[in-house]
């Protein structure tokens, strides 16, 4: 039988129903949750990202800022602009939207926002935080994977998870969150020797490569978790995963269809950062 599907759709509408109810809690006590969102360049990728996040803010009563800014535009009027979001009470989260001009320096612009206003959980001192179990914000991508875990209870204690790509934005901090729920965690990326060795011991495996289909299903282990982080664009103009999903769905037990699994659950997860951002400025 081919595998249930990790529904992120379903499960993303459940939770913005939550936050749309304590939003409009936060927004009666006068601290309505905001977001400013900032493009540079015109990348068409991007654009679809920002355009899909700026609505998901509309549609749960949030305050939303988009900021578009030419490719030309020099970093340190970038970094001005992120100190006077930093300190405007109005905005509780700031999103500088990635991959920035070449002549952009990401480390330093990431690092410019506030750490409480930090909601993708970027800044070096969340990431410290994040080693240590106690973030101010998880990033969105991984916090989606777990709640899409948490969303079948699957049990985690004791169970052997391994990570495919260790980006500073997924693969990493999906391992401490991983980690952090007990589980016993291997990372692994493109280069890893014997892959298939560490893919077909996982009881829960996640894929964040960048690599169309790189994972078959025969490098899965019978009964398992698979959550595809990748979406790719194929030749044919179709989307897919950075896991084989005809060919792994009939092995694993649970796994995310792309589109429609983490996609979803990354921009909830924003939102969520959003008002818990806005929810500690209030005084109760």
């Amino acid at each position: 039988m081919p595998a249930q599907l990790l529904d992120g759709v379903a499960l993303s509408k459940k939770i913005r129903t939550e936050i749309t109810a304590r939003a409009a809690i936060v927004t009666a006590k006068g601290r309505r949750p905001g977001l400013a969102v900032i493009v540079v360049g015109d990348n068409p990728a991007s654009a679809v990202y920002v355009r899909n996040k700026v609505k998901a803010c509309e549609e749960v009563g949030f305050h939303s800022v988009l900021e578009r800014y030419e490719a030309e535009m020099n970093e340190e009027a970038l970094l001005a602009r992120i100190a006077t979001l930093n300190a405007d009470p109005a905005i509780h989260g700031i999103l500088v939207q990635l991959p920035l001009p070449a002549h952009i320096a990401s480390e330093r612009v990431l690092e410019a926002i506030a750490p409480q206003k930090d909601v993708d959980g970027f800044h070096v001192a969340n990431a410290g935080a994040l080693m240590v179990g106690a973030p101010e914000f998880k990033p969105c991508t991984p916090y989606g994977c777990m709640k899409l875990l948490e969303s079948i209870e699957y049990p985690l204690r004791g169970a052997r998870a391994v990570i495919v790509g260790a980006s500073n934005i997924v693969g990493k901090p999906m391992a401490m969150l991983l980690l952090q729920a007990g589980a016993t965690v291997t990372i692994c990326n493109s280069k890893t020797r014997d892959l298939a060795h560490h893919t077909k011991d996982a009881d829960v495996l996640v894929v964040a490569t960048g690599k169309p289909k790189m994972i078959t299903g025969d490098m899965v282990k019978s009964g398992s978790v698979v959550i595809d982080v990748g979406i790719n664009r194929l030749p044919d103009g179709k989307l897919c995963g950075d896991v084989d999903f005809d060919t792994a769905k009939y092995i694993a037990s649970w796994i995310t269809p792309v589109p429609g699994g983490v996609g979803p659950m990354t921009i909830t997860m924003l939102l969520m950062n959003t008002l818990e951002a806005a929810e500690k400025k209030i005084k109760y």
